[in-house]
């Protein structure tokens, strides 16, 4: 087996990453470890088109290579093998020395590592649950979900660790760029918001059903904020939830602002940088805050127990279920209890909470080293508290700063 000596030698590395952009910003972290383990070592994404878009954010990610494994579940159906032949190709014209597989454990990584192989990638790195025989040089035995279940970004984070790349510095990594910022506070100027006082920012929509709370608990949490707390609303989304927020603001009867398809991505991340607070669903966009600072208020549907926002002050919120960790994309059970039964009293409370700190170091923040099995997860509706946990010597996230802001 090779060892972590012909890793420090690696010099042009591929990290396949192929899932969603919050999984690629929760592998920031581990990519931060492999570029500061070896100085002048470059990193391209290998990743779907989806999450394709997050890489020119993300300072340590040198190049990117779009691929929509067909093994994934969101890559539409292939009518011939030419693309998968294309991007062999591409990987081996690439020459790298290394690849990197970084896959949650429900994923099995030997599809992207047969194709690694066949790229003529000398160095594969992956957790797999069987022997990889030849398709893995590096084999980190899998001990999720049986043995342990940790954080993503700590699993990540392991992995690379175990071929000699640490870093200090275990934040999201996000740099938003200083146009996006300015047009995002011309944005907020125009609406009458900005720092003189707090609003709150949410973002409803979420790319899985079952990691939706429902439009009208939204609409009523909305509706409190804005008449109760005289807290201004602002929303975010795609084109495509243009109709899901207009149903939500509509039945808030409360006055807000809508900023769904509007803003690009990094447009997107410059607001949730500037807003004292986001309220979201477990998707992108609370990775995204998580980067850049904003304390969070998830909406955390009880599919799985590793993605809650890492190093920031957050509250999950989310009902417990017997059918929790089910891990899919649509409630098997029909009920959606585990986020329909969260009432919306729940979540202004939380977000008072977060609102009412002047800085977020005043909060504990969550230990992210300890597995997530067990603690926190019992009882009935939660809303947990952080712990703490975050190394101090750690710099403030990219593209964040203070945050100040007292509710009225």
């Amino acid at each position: 087996m090779p060892s972590s000596l012909d890793w420090q030698h690696a010099q042009n590395v591929l990290c396949v990453r192929l899932d969603m952009l919050g999984d690629v910003l929760m592998t920031t972290p581990a990519l931060r470890a492999l570029k500061e383990s070896q100085p002048g070592r470059r990193l391209t994404l290998l990743t779907s088109s989806t999450a394709a878009v997050l890489a020119p954010l993300v300072p340590e990610i040198d190049d990117c290579i779009i691929y929509d494994a067909p093994w994934m579940k969101a890559t539409a159906l292939r009518t011939d093998s030419r693309p998968d032949f294309a991007a062999i190709e591409r990987l081996r014209q690439g020459r790298f020395d290394a690849a990197v597989l970084f896959t949650v454990f429900s994923q099995n990584p030997l599809p992207a590592a047969l194709m690694c192989l066949l790229a003529d990638i000398p160095l594969r790195l992956a957790h797999c649950r069987e022997n990889p025989y030849q398709l893995l040089t590096d084999w980190v035995s899998e001990l999720e979900p049986v043995h342990l279940i940790r954080h993503e970004v700590r699993r990540q984070l392991d992995l690379v660790a175990g071929v000699g790349c640490r870093t200090a510095n275990e934040r999201l990594s996000l740099r938003i760029p200083a146009e996006a910022t300015r047009c995002v506070q011309a944005i907020l100027r125009e609406l009458g918001l900005g720092r003189a006082g707090p609003w709150v920012l949410i973002h409803p929509g979420a790319s899985a059903s079952s990691r939706r709370y429902p439009p009208e608990r939204f609409a009523q949490a909305a509706r409190i904020l804005a008449h109760d707390h005289d807290l201004p609303v602002v929303f975010s989304g795609s084109t495509g939830e243009r109709e899901l927020i207009e149903s939500i603001r509509t039945a808030s009867t409360a006055p807000s602002h809508s900023l769904a398809g509007c803003l690009s991505l990094a447009e997107l991340a410059a607001l949730i940088a500037q807003a004292p607070l986001l309220i979201t669903n477990n998707t992108g966009p609370a990775h995204i805050a998580a980067a850049v600072g904003t304390p969070v208020v998830d909406l955390y549907a009880q599919t799985n127990p590793q993605h809650s926002p890492w190093m920031v002050p957050h509250r999950l919120l989310y009902h417990d279920v017997p059918c929790k960790n089910c891990f899919q994309s649509a409630c098997p059970q029909g009920h959606h209890d585990c986020l329909a039964r969260v009432p919306p009293e729940l979540v202004v409370q939380a977000a008072l909470e977060l609102l009412r700190f002047d800085e977020p170091e005043a909060l504990e923040l969550p230990d992210q080293t300890s597995p997530l099995v067990g603690e926190g997860w019992g009882g009935s509706v939660k809303a947990i508290e952080p712990r703490s946990g975050v190394p101090p010597s750690n710099p403030p996230p990219q593209g964040g700063g203070k945050k100040s802001a007292s509710p009225k």
